[in-house]
């Protein structure tokens, strides 16, 4: 094992560093979410001023897959 060979210091280096990485990833990881949550949110506001109702949307299709899955079980 690495860490069986590394001194204390090297291994609080090792871990310190990892943690910075790691943390930037996720402040990255983030902002991506945030981009693809204003993007869908663009098409949801296209989408209702072209006059469709997505809430009734999800609700068709969520009985649709509900009718499926009955009929699976059946």
């Amino acid at each position: 094992m690495v860490e069986e060979k590394m001194s204390k210091d090297e291994l609080i280096g090792f871990h310190k560093g990892a943690l910075n990485t790691l943390g930037n990833e996720r402040n990255e990881l983030a902002k991506m979410v945030g981009v693809v949550e204003q993007l869908m949110q663009a098409h949801m506001k296209a989408l209702k001023d072209l006059g469709i109702d997505l809430e009734a949307e999800a609700k068709k299709s969520a009985n649709q897959t509900d009718a499926a899955l009955d009929e699976r079980v059946a």
